[in-house]
């Protein structure tokens, strides 16, 4: 068991290391950034609750693959395994218990606890053994899988909504619409196989400018039930739902170049503080995207022209 998580550890810190962070920056920065996130979420709204008992439920179902498990069960005894599940679960869990705690919210805090308590037993993953279907084509391959993998999300976003416009809270509806953006730039997190790239018979211009159209064309059909709902509820706040979904497709732009920048590499920390810095203000959108699209066409030239 030991060993284990000493193995765990040594990974875990490879990829912080890989993403150009010192593990023990890095850890400092996950844990204040967790902070700032959740005090965010309880500042701007009144469901926070709801969304940081499923948020949490979320990372620790991943944990319940049973491919995973069975992996586990093979390579240790029951007791051992059943720590070993124990443990993980309780990393997770850990954090967000300690912020509802701070909040003084007991029973979410016992919520919490009872499922990554119940998760050490159960051995599944939110998927079917069917293929989804969706509402894109197969050549933006990476809202096609990320829709797949991570429906539940978007179907959560859309119940917010519904919520928003039921209890006339037009600040979680605009959350929701930023979390449906904020799981599209996740599908562009990981970097692709380079001939995925060397296929397309494209400028790296026309290239990156056929990306970042399918994204914008993709981020727009999964936004659309959210806006048509928001739109007719809060006629008022339209034109906020607008500079909502501009600021969603100049994030998703960013988070493209970004990826390009890097490539084959994955994003480390440069961008990521642009990207960071861009989304915080604006304004330095202006010069985040033409730096980042210069730099992606000068990775992409060996492979596309």
């Amino acid at each position: 068991m030991h060993t284990y998580f000493q193995l765990q550890y040594r990974m875990v810190n490879r990829k912080l290391t890989d993403f150009g962070l010192h593990p023990v920056f890095g850890y400092l920065l996950l844990l204040a950034g967790f902070i700032g996130l959740s005090a965010y979420l309880f500042y701007k709204t009144e469901y926070a609750v709801y969304i940081y008992i499923f948020a949490a439920y979320a990372v620790m179902v991943q944990l319940s693959d049973p491919k995973r498990n069975e992996f586990l069960r093979t390579c240790f005894p029951k007791k051992t395994y059943l720590k070993i599940r124990l443990v993980e679960n309780g990393c997770i869990a850990i954090p967000f218990i300690a912020f509802l705690t701070f909040q003084l919210l007991f029973i979410p805090t016992l919520i919490t606890t009872g499922i990554a308590f119940l998760l050490v037993f159960l051995n599944f993953k939110p998927q079917f053994n069917t293929t989804i279907p969706t509402p894109f084509s197969k050549r933006p391959f990476e809202f096609s899988v990320g829709f797949r993998t991570s429906w539940y999300l978007i179907g959560f976003a859309y119940l917010l909504t519904v919520i928003a416009a039921s209890v006339d809270n037009f600040n979680l509806g605009v959350f929701s619409l930023a979390f449906v953006f904020l799981v599209s730039l996740a599908f562009y997190g990981n970097p692709e196989q380079e001939y995925f790239v060397w296929i397309y018979n494209l400028s790296p211009k026309k290239f990156l400018l056929k990306k970042i159209s399918t994204a914008m064309i993709c981020a727009s059909l999964l936004s659309l039930p959210i806006i048509s709902i928001l739109g007719v509820c809060f006629f008022d706040n339209f034109l906020i739902l607008i500079i909502f979904q501009i600021l969603g497709y100049l994030a998703l732009t960013t988070m493209i170049l970004a990826k390009y920048t890097a490539y084959p590499n994955p994003i480390n920390v440069p961008q990521v503080f642009f990207m960071v810095l861009a989304i915080q203000l604006p304004v330095f959108l202006i010069l985040v995207i033409p730096f980042f699209f210069l730099q992606s066409v000068k990775r992409l030239n060996q492979m596309l022209e």
